[in-house]
Formats: C-alpha cells, structure tokens, sequence
C-alpha cells in the first residue's frame, strides 16, 4: 500500500498534519481511524499551533513507536535501539526539509491558537500535503527495510 498517497489524502480530507500521517497506518496499526484520529489530533500545528515539531514528523514517530517501540521500564538496550531508529527516521526527513520544525517549515509564522479555514487558497499556500506525504513514505521505506530477509 503507498501510505505516502493516502496520507496526502487524509490531509485534504481536513486532518491535521500529525493525524494525516498515523490515520494512513491505522490499519497496520491495529486502531480505527477515529482511534488513530484522536491518538494524534494533539500534535498537529506543531504542537496544537504552537508551531514547534512538524505534526508530520510527529505523526510518523507516533507510529513507529505503536511499531517497533520499548514498552518495559528499564529495559535500556530496546530504548536505545528505538531512539537510534527516531532518530534515523526524523534525520531522513530534516535531509529532506532542511527542518524538524513547523514555523520554520511554513517560512516562520508565528504561534497561532485559531484554525486556518481549509480553503484552496490555504492548501495551495502550504506545504504539509507534501510533509504528511514525506513522511509516511519514510515510515513505508522503514517498513520494507525491515521485510528484507
């Protein structure tokens, strides 16, 4: 499945940016799309628009944390493992973006609390389809990686 055109898609269908990425995966992950919805709907904007980490990158750590993340307290060698993969999958997309971060991603705009309205002058103006999109090809290309024998 390309997840990468399927988050693009969950964007234009008015999720935001964090929940476009983790709903394209709900299947793989075993949640509904409301439950994938809501898992994310606190990390769009950059952090409720508050335009820190990207909610795409957000959304894709989401994700491989329901994946392939640690769940046993103490258990330091599966910690580490994860937080070298977050950070091989957030790496791949700075490369790619030149950022992590949503203010910097849209060009610096300020923290704002109020909706954008979804028009086509808002999706014609922001690069988050392409984001979202990015980001979930990078979780796909993990997943393959991992199928290899």
């Amino acid at each position: 499945m390309d997840h990468s055109t399927l988050a693009a898609e969950m964007f234009y269908k008015g999720y935001n940016c964090s929940q476009a990425v983790v709903t394209a995966f709900h299947e793989e992950l075993g949640l509904t799309e409301s439950e994938a919805a809501r898992l994310a709907s606190s990390f769009g904007g950059g952090m409720g628009r508050m335009r820190e980490t990207c909610g795409a990158v957000s959304g894709m750590l989401l994700v491989a944390g329901l994946l392939w993340g640690y769940d046993t307290p103490g258990d330091d060698q599966s910690k580490a493992a994860h937080y070298r993969l977050v950070q091989k999958l957030a790496g791949i997309f700075r490369e790619r973006t030149g950022s992590l971060v949503c203010r910097e991603l849209l060009g610096n705009p300020s923290s704002d609390p109020n909706p954008t309205p979804r028009t086509q002058e808002f999706y014609k103006t922001r690069p988050c389809a392409g984001f979202v999109a990015l980001a979930a090809e990078i979780l796909d290309r993990e997943i393959a990686e991992r199928k290899k024998p």
